[in-house]
């Protein structure tokens, strides 16, 4: 039975047509899958659809948006309430900054079910709670009086998913609600969404640019290119024998675990070093309790070398992102020495580390929340090389057009903002504004898990030639890891503040040690219908990392299983090391090979 009918739908913002002709249906407790590149129209439909694309600047220029027969795009606003939230309910692409940072999770929670079941609220405040333990949230109770800002990504975007689902809507539009999670994080989010699907009997209009995850999700799958659609099928039809030729090539673009990676690199004198480092957290305590320390990166070392990409995976939570301001001392570190270009820059002053900047830049995790939405996108990519002295203020544009035609993005971009630009392009300009200052390392911290297939793939190959043209050495940070094994030569593998295995790529993923490795490499989604992802083990102990303050954690040990490949002893299942590894007390270094220097092992 049909829920949701939209009939020759066309968007505008100004006098740019973002959508044109549009016209698809979703039955209930069918899933569609929506794709397209960056820009293709996904989100300005969805808005559409909940009649919020008025407030991002845009109108509805022609068609119908039919839910249950009731055209909703000629609805007043007054009479679309009762059904945001209620009938049609929505999950964002950036949970940050979908949620209200200065209001309590749970009060956020409540007021959808007081504005739209009519709950007192203490009846409010209880089925919230419910709706946080539906989706796994562990000891929602306590987490009702956190903020948002206090919880991982994939916390975060449960909170979402809780929030849309609190009032059990016939649709809901996800959108893009994947994209920043980690590969084991993102299989319990989509495995939960099939199961409150399959229990509410919802439809499911689904966003993405992962075909994994279509061949996961979708009963049918329609694509979108310049706010067209080019093709449309049943999921498995479309991977089998794809007609459009863009289809074709956003199948191409897709990465797959097992397609290889870069050449490893000869060893080359290290362009980051960082030794023994830890950065720790005060957790809030009540009156004359103990203080609690929470261990966001413990004992970590690691070395990037020029010309050198080292990945770094792990989920939600593990320190990958507080290791990677802490590198950069972006957050002050507790312990440990950072050498950056043979500078300890743990020793610097404000005026000696704002010079060293220039040798490292980073790409934050989320765009929107990184770029000054006031400056134009002239002033924002070109800002660091004007604080820096390397370019004039006459030769910003020219420098910005280059930068622009780099990730993609035409010149005429230099006059507009960022709340103008999709998702993915607000991340082209990040990666833009980091390459201005050409450094010796960049920080890429989930730089391509807002973009398309297509223009991930752009953005990963330009990486790769930087690195070959001017010696470029990466941080790669992803939780997806078949982009990792594109780009990366090293892998480590991090999981509760801590590096558990590191080694050459094609050994971690080939031939993985560690059982939380393992565990990543089955939670990776598979582009074909027809193999479906293996389903998770039993979820592994999850090692605790917040003690008494003042509490030492053991040192790391690891142990070297093949040439340059090393894994954390703590938890290695019994038998898996050769019979002829034994554990030492701390794996061997040779002296002047800094690839032979693993995690803790550092002098």
């Amino acid at each position: 039975m049909t829920l949701l009918r939209v009939e020759n739908l066309s968007l505008a913002f100004g006098s740019l047509m973002a959508v044109r002709g549009l016209s698809f249906d979703v039955a209930r407790g069918e899933t569609l899958a929506l794709v397209g590149e960056s820009g293709s129209g996904k989100s300005a439909t969805a808005l559409a659809i909940l009649r919020l694309i008025e407030r991002d600047g845009g109108r509805i220029a022609g068609g119908r948006i039919l839910l249950d027969g009731i055209d909703l795009a000629a609805l007043p606003d007054a009479a679309m309430q009762p059904i945001r939230g209620n009938r049609i309910a929505m999950v964002f692409q950036e949970p940050m900054t979908a949620l209200n940072p200065v209001l309590p999770l749970g009060e956020q929670l409540a007021e959808v079910l007081r504005l739209h079941r009519g709950l007192t609220r203490a009846a409010a405040r209880t089925a919230a709670a419910a709706a946080m333990a539906r989706v796994r949230i562990p000891d929602p109770d306590r987490r009702l009086s956190q903020f948002a800002h206090q919880l991982s990504g994939g916390m975060r975007q449960r909170v979402m998913i809780a929030m849309a689902l609190a009032c059990r809507p016939d649709l809901l539009i996800a959108d893009e609600p994947t994209t920043a999670l980690d590969v084991t994080t993102q299989a319990e989010i989509l495995g939960l969404m099939n199961e409150l699907q399959a229990e509410i009997g919802m439809g499911l209009l689904f966003i993405t640019h992962d075909m994994g995850v279509v061949a996961e999700m979708a009963d049918r799958v329609m694509v979108l290119k310049d706010g067209q659609k080019v093709e449309e099928a049943a999921v498995r039809q479309l991977f089998a024998a794809p007609q459009a030729d863009y289809t074709r090539e956003l199948m191409a673009a897709t990465p797959r675990l097992g397609a290889g990676g870069p050449r490893p690199v000869r060893a080359a004198a290290p362009v980051l070093q960082v030794q023994h480092l830890s950065v720790r957290f005060a957790l809030p305590a009540a009156p004359f309790a103990a203080v609690q320390e929470h261990h966001a990166v413990s004992d970590v070392s690691l070395t990037v070398g020029r010309g050198e990409t080292l990945g770094l995976v792990g989920e939600s939570g593990c320190g990958k992102s507080t290791l990677a301001r802490a590198c950069l001392r972006l957050i002050e570190p507790d312990a440990g020495r950072i050498i950056l270009a043979g500078t300890d820059i743990t020793q610097l002053g404000p005026h000696d580390l704002r010079q060293m900047r220039r040798a490292a830049q980073i790409v934050f995790q989320d765009p929107m929340a990184s770029l000054n939405p006031r400056l134009p996108v002239l002033d924002l990519i070109t800002e660091p090389a004007l604080i820096h002295g390397t370019v004039t203020r006459k030769g910003r544009a020219e420098l910005a057009a280059d930068l622009l035609a780099k990730v993609g993005l035409s010149a005429d971009a230099m006059t507009r903002y960022p709340h103008e630009f999709s998702g993915g392009q607000r991340q082209r300009l990040c990666i833009a504004r980091a390459l201005s200052l050409r450094p010796a390392l960049i920080v890429a911290d989930e730089a391509v898990s807002a973009l398309d297939v297509s223009v991930g793939r752009q953005i990963t190959d330009l990486m790769t030639q930087l690195q070959v043209d001017e010696g470029l050495s990466f941080l790669f940070i992803s939780h997806d890891i078949a982009v990792v094994e594109r780009v990366a030569h090293r892998i480590a593998v991090m999981r509760a503040g801590r590096i558990v295995e590191t080694g050459p790529a094609s050994d971690v993923l080939g031939r993985p040690v560690h059982p939380y490795t393992r565990h990543l490499l089955v939670a990776v989604p598979v582009p074909d219908p027809t193999r479906p992802r293996a389903r998770l083990a039993a979820e592994l102990p999850r090692p605790s990392n917040i003690f008494p303050r003042g509490t030492p954690r053991q040192p790391s040990r690891m142990v070297e299983v093949a040439p340059n490949h090393f894994v954390a002893t703590d938890s290695i299942l019994p038998g898996i090391l050769p019979a002829a590894v034994a554990v030492p007390s701390a794996p061997p270094v040779q002296e002047g090979d800094h690839r032979k220097t693993p995690q803790g092992a550092l002098p």
